[in-house]
């Protein structure tokens, strides 16, 4: 029999530069803790989020000299919680950023990495077009963070629309689904909630996905709507459209429950592709 387990997604503004996020997500961080969280979810570019035109231009750094990272590191070791840092922009090898999430332990380590698999290159009109390619280098690899706490899989944002991966990582053991994102309003108005149940409905998994609520300093507009969704894909919190502590109390056992009712993962097929 498992525990009952508190968490909170942080529903944060996008800000320009990673001082100006460290004081939007701290305080928030703290009140979450105070409620008595024992885990946090922060959204996607959680350290800052700007836009150039199409471009994504988030601040970034080195990750061994990030400063976002490094006091969020101090913040889960001062309170002993774990945090699971929705993604920040890290340096890459070529030039380019890596849109790269972290899991930190309650000894303020870092206990798992993702780094974002599918990028976010759309053309909803003429004048509304979204190139994150144009910055990022993708990831390439599914990641499940274990914690003492829960076996979270890790995805981001855009990540949401591929419900193959969603899968592999609860045959792969997870039982927190974490998609942290910045999805814009637009999008977000028309799908977010239906993706986000679905992802939960069809792996019988919790989904907890922080979000970005309000403008991007340069232009576009983020939906919030930060969500914690149950294995039976009932919405048990809904972070609306105001910046804020958005939480819930779960419990893990309903995973088995919800299986034993429709067990869509041990009834999966081998098909022939078309």
């Amino acid at each position: 029999m498992s525990l009952p387990l508190n968490i909170a997604c942080l529903q944060l503004r996008p800000m320009p530069d990673m001082d100006a996020a460290l004081g939007e997500a701290l305080p928030l961080a703290g009140q979450a803790v105070a409620g008595g969280a024992q885990m946090l979810f922060l959204p996607e570019y959680c350290g800052g989020l700007r836009s150039e035109g199409a471009a994504v231009v988030p601040p970034s750094a080195p990750e061994e000299d990030h400063a976002f990272l490094k006091r969020m590191q101090e913040f889960a070791a001062q309170h002993g919680v774990w945090v699971n840092l929705g993604s920040v922009a890290v340096d890459g090898p070529d030039g380019r950023i890596i849109n790269r999430g972290f899991m930190l332990g309650p000894d303020g380590g870092i206990a798992g990495r993702y780094d974002k698999i599918h990028l976010f290159d759309i053309q909803l009109s003429e004048a509304e077009v979204y190139r994150e390619s144009d910055r990022v280098d993708p990831g390439t690899r599914a990641v499940i963070h274990d914690t003492a706490l829960a076996r979270v899989g890790h995805t981001i944002c855009y990540d949401l629309r591929f419900a193959h991966l969603f899968r592999a990582l609860a045959q792969g053991g997870a039982q927190i689904l974490a998609c942290p994102a910045a999805f814009t309003a637009r999008t977000g108005a028309a799908h977010w909630h239906v993706l986000n149940r679905a992802r939960a409905i069809e792996t019988t998994r919790f989904v907890v996905s922080a979000a970005m609520t309000g403008p991007v300093p340069g232009g576009g507009e983020t939906y919030g709507h930060s969500l914690i969704i149950d294995p039976w894909g009932e919405v048990l919190a809904d972070g609306g459209t105001e910046p804020g502590v958005v939480a819930a109390q779960i419990d893990l056992d309903l995973i088995a429950q919800t299986e034993g009712r429709i067990p869509s993962l041990m009834n999966d097929a081998d098909f022939a592709r078309v």
